[in-house]
């Protein structure tokens, strides 16, 4: 089939990478233009964009895939099927029709569960014990489309939100492959989602990254996973703000109260509702991460000192 392969993130590189892999014609790719990023604030490309240009590979990149240049160049270059992998831009009707086969989705949850924005994200702060990824026909409702296939994986213990998205990203690539094959020989079949389960996952903010110390421990630990490495966990620390590597809830710590610190020679200990957490790293704000013993021994914690 003759594809085009609609992605922004790093996360749709792999799904893009196995479909031109794959037997069909990859003709063009569409990802979100061009925009300023890191300190310099230098205008960079997508990774999906980066990834097109290093390959040969046309680039659209529209403002809104209503506009219609975009949509003439997608009708002239007559795609049979868009595979689509975290692209960000709420994808049109007039758009949807182009493909005979239309725009078909890889989605990082077990559909209905988890739609939305941030499905890994909130399978980890949620405590899920597994997860998957989906592939379904796009339409206008928030990943509501009928389903082609599915995979899932486990939700391990340890897992950030990163190690799990890179997990799928690989997974979900072959499962992405596989339903397109499965299009042209027409053997696919897309079922309509359940009706029960439905749980949206909107994109955590800054705000949600804050780590709560009056929650127990388990749920500490799961934010932390949950918000790493976007957006990014953190607390305060004399009215500044710190930002937190992965903690490790422990059963027969210290006694603490929420967001009370103690310093040992080999840990450090943050209390909560429940039992304390051991710091792994922290990261002041200007500095680099370092174990958080260094950083205990760096600003002297004091007796009795807190998160906040």
């Amino acid at each position: 089939m003759r594809l085009i392969f609609a992605g922004t993130p790093a996360v749709a590189v792999p799904a893009l990478a196995a479909v031109h892999a794959s037997g069909h014609d990859l003709v063009a790719v569409v990802t979100r233009p061009d925009a300023p990023a890191g300190r310099g604030r230098g205008v960079l490309r997508s990774p999906v964009g980066a990834w097109a240009d290093e390959h040969g590979v046309e680039v659209l990149t529209p403002a809104r895939p209503r506009e219609p240049e975009f949509l003439d160049r997608l009708g002239a270059l007559a795609p049979d099927c868009v595979p689509v992998v975290a692209y960000g831009a709420l994808v049109p009707p007039t758009a949807l029709e182009i493909p005979r086969f239309g725009w078909i989705n890889l989605h990082f949850s077990l559909l209905p569960a988890w739609r939305g924005a941030a499905p890994v994200q909130h399978a980890v702060l949620h405590g899920d014990e597994l997860t998957g990824a989906s592939v379904f026909q796009l339409e206008q409702g928030l990943d509501t489309g009928p389903v082609y296939g599915t995979l899932t994986d486990e939700v391990r213990p340890t897992d950030t939100s990163g190690d799990l998205l890179e997990r799928l990203a690989h997974s979900g690539a072959g499962l992405l492959v596989a339903v397109l094959d499965a299009i042209e020989a027409g053997t696919a079949r897309a079922e309509p989602q359940p009706a029960d389960g439905v749980s949206l996952a909107p994109k955590l903010t800054v705000d949600d990254a804050r780590v709560r110390w009056t929650d127990p421990a388990f749920a500490v630990d799961r934010r932390v996973r949950a918000c790493t490495p976007a957006p990014g966990p953190w607390t305060t620390f004399r009215g500044d703000r710190v930002k937190l590597g992965t903690v490790t809830p422990v059963g027969n710590g210290p006694d603490l109260k929420p967001g009370e610190l103690l310093v040992e020679k080999s840990r450090v200990w943050a209390g909560t509702a429940t039992v304390p957490v051991q710091l792994g790293e922290v990261r002041a704000a200007g500095k680099r991460a370092m174990p958080a013993t260094d950083w205990a021994r760096g600003v002297r914690v004091g007796a009795g000192e807190e998160f906040a």
